[in-house]
């Protein structure tokens, strides 16, 4: 929940989507829980495991300014590539179909709209390796390339008024 102390800042939600049943679908998921182990948000900043909660996410969505989604996205890269969208190239990212959580955070956010409050959006995704085997570890090529999404991530974190500060070991 956000620390409205300071209610003049932007309140940023980092939203980790997918199903951590199926290898890489989960990368969103498993990069919020890195960030919740390794960093320490700003009061600002809402790190959240949407996991594949589609429309049931509304009342968090709706209580954020700035929206940053991490998920797979297929973008016929090569895998472990990473992807940055907003404004049009989100309905690029949201394309992604073939996930068995089917969240479709278009229409949320369409919802959002319609019930009075619709935040920014951007969507910080990974290339999948292999989205369809049921393993609940991502595979290694994504794996090696978490710190590089926590990276993006956090620099959009920080482009939007937010920090995400290294815990110490």
């Amino acid at each position: 929940m956000f620390d409205d102390t300071n209610s003049s800042d932007t309140k940023i939600l980092v939203l980790g989507v997918g199903n951590i049943l199926y290898t890489d679908e989960g990368i969103g998921v498993r990069l919020v829980e890195k960030l919740e182990a390794e960093y320490q948000p700003s009061p600002n900043v809402e790190l959240l495991d949407g996991g594949t909660l589609g429309t049931k996410l509304m009342d968090f969505i709706m209580r954020c300014d700035q929206l940053i989604v991490v998920d797979a996205v297929l973008g016929n890269d090569k895998p472990g590539s990473i992807y940055h969208f907003d404004g049009e190239e989100l309905r690029k990212s949201l394309a992604f179909k073939n996930s068995l959580h089917q969240t479709d955070l278009l229409d949320t956010l369409v919802m959002c709209d319609l019930a009075g409050h619709r935040p920014d959006a951007v969507i910080v995704g990974m290339e999948p390796e292999d989205y369809q085997s049921m393993a609940v570890e991502i595979t290694e090529t994504c794996r090696a390339r978490q710190e590089a999404l926590a990276e993006a991530v956090i620099n959009e974190v920080q482009k939007h008024g937010g920090t995400l500060t290294r815990r110490n070991a």
